[in-house]
């Protein structure tokens, strides 16, 4: 089994250039020496600590929604998130992972003219105990199982997406076998039409270099359509007013916000995909750079814009702005100067402030902001890209088509699936008296709540 990352995120084929550069032009065995297992080590190692720097985000995403649904949802949530987190990585393991990168064995298409569906559907298999130089998947690049482990953080975050925006309303139980489906079958299917080597990227030159789209958008995609069929939270449009629902603890609320900044840095640095040598160290750097003042550009002009519409700051959108500026800079965060990046992350922050309030016009109930944070930031970071030079617009518009109709309408069909045969939502009473008691039976403020 090679190493599924031939066609990575960001800067592929850079990562195989410094084998020439060590002497290595007869096969990765040759010439072994100490810099060689340098690439070898160092890459594996920006694999495992990117990885877990987005494994944290799942704390963050918990926190954000604990402190955003009100005090008797918050248990929910919280289970909510360790379990899509616990299925996901193993949905992904048992099928996910080997249809993201099929490496050249498609059922439909080919590698000249990008893949369409995998043809490998099985588990995930990583190299031996005590691997050496000779036997391990890719000597010049890295291990397996820093990729795998790698990947399958991407595709537990999309799932955190969808939760938060259907909080508060939605039985346990469909929610993690949609999870199930997603993390394990769509997911992995539209990545790989990009970072496995597909049709988007051979014939549209699609360009998303950690997920703007790939990750953020289609955790939106997912999200809308489920809150589309769901329905609103009781009372929460009534006779053509929006009544606004406080969250139970913004303290943890900003909490989850600073982790999951803290988890970006994984999220997009990682993405780089080598740390073998000078170039991809600096390169990480300036990643880690444009990531934080994108996010700090989201944060500063949800800030000002909130003082300015409505007179007072508004705390919940200054965060949602931050985290709108970090998923609008993670299409490309590497090539913009930091004033660049501080603007695409300001525009982010902007869409924020202008699309809540548009999707309760709508009546469209997204209890954290998840759908204008990372559906649509996502998509303005997605067409930025063209900005930097990477990727051209009528590549990125209709490949933005093409993942969130895929994603939309299959999630949809999921859905409806799941409403027939084990229905969608709570009872009235049931939500009404929170889903801590009446889908778990225990409280997480229990001496506060009666």
């Amino acid at each position: 089994m090679q190493l599924k990352k031939l066609l990575p995120i960001g800067v592929a084929a850079a990562t195989l250039l410094p084998m020439v550069a060590f002497g290595q032009d007869e096969g990765p065995t040759a010439g072994v020496d100490a810099s060689s297992d340098s690439i070898f080590i160092f890459n594996s190692l920006l694999f495992l600590v990117g990885g877990f720097l987005v494994f944290f985000m799942a704390a963050g995403f918990a926190m954000l929604e604990a402190g955003l649904v009100r005090s008797k949802n918050v248990t929910m949530q919280l289970t909510k998130n360790i379990a899509l987190f616990s299925l996901a990585s193993i949905a992904y393991y048992v099928i996910g992972y080997n249809l993201m990168y099929p490496l050249g064995d498609w059922a439909i298409g080919t590698d000249e003219s990008g893949g369409i569906l995998s043809g490998i559907f099985g588990p995930a298999v990583l190299e031996a105990v005590g691997v050496g130089r000779d036997a391990a998947d890719d000597y010049g690049y890295a291990s397996t199982g820093s990729d795998y482990f790698f990947q399958l953080m991407f595709c537990a975050a999309t799932a955190s997406i969808v939760s938060g925006a259907l909080a508060e309303r939605i039985k346990l139980w469909p929610f993690l076998v949609f999870t199930i489906i997603l993390t394990g079958i769509i997911y992995p299917i539209q990545a790989s039409w990009s970072w496995g080597g597909g049709f988007l990227g051979t014939q549209f030159g699609f360009s998303d270099f950690a997920g703007s789209t790939i990750v953020h958008s289609v955790g939106g995609w997912a999200a809308l359509s489920g809150a589309l069929i769901l329905g609103p939270r009781l009372g929460k449009y009534t006779n053509g007013k929006v009544t606004a629902f406080p969250g139970s603890n913004l303290a943890l609320a900003t909490l989850g916000t600073f982790i999951l900044w803290l988890g970006w840095f994984g999220f997009n640095g990682g993405s780089q995909l080598a740390m073998g040598t000078v170039g991809d160290v600096a390169d990480v750097s300036r990643i880690f750079s444009n990531t934080n003042t994108a996010a700090a550009g989201g944060a500063v002009a949800a800030l000002i814009l909130t003082q300015i519409l409505y007179k007072k700051v508004d705390l919940t959108m200054v965060l949602n702005g931050a985290l709108a500026g970090l998923v609008s800079i993670t299409a490309e965060p590497l090539a913009p100067s930091l004033g660049a990046a501080t603007l695409i992350g300001a525009v982010g922050g902007v869409i924020v402030v202008f699309t809540v309030p548009l999707l309760d016009k709508m009546k469209i109930d997204d209890v954290v902001g998840a759908i204008p944070v990372h559906l649509f930031a996502g998509i303005w970071g997605t067409l930025a890209v063209v900005l930097s030079g990477s990727g051209t617009i009528g590549g990125q518009i209709i490949s933005i088509i093409i993942v969130g109709l895929f994603v939309f309408i299959v999630s949809a069909i999921i859905w409806f699936i799941l409403k027939a045969v084990m229905g969608l939502r709570v009872s009235e009473e049931d939500e009404m008296m929170g889903l801590d008691k009446a889908e778990l039976g225990m409280e997480a403020y229990p001496e506060f709540v009666s």
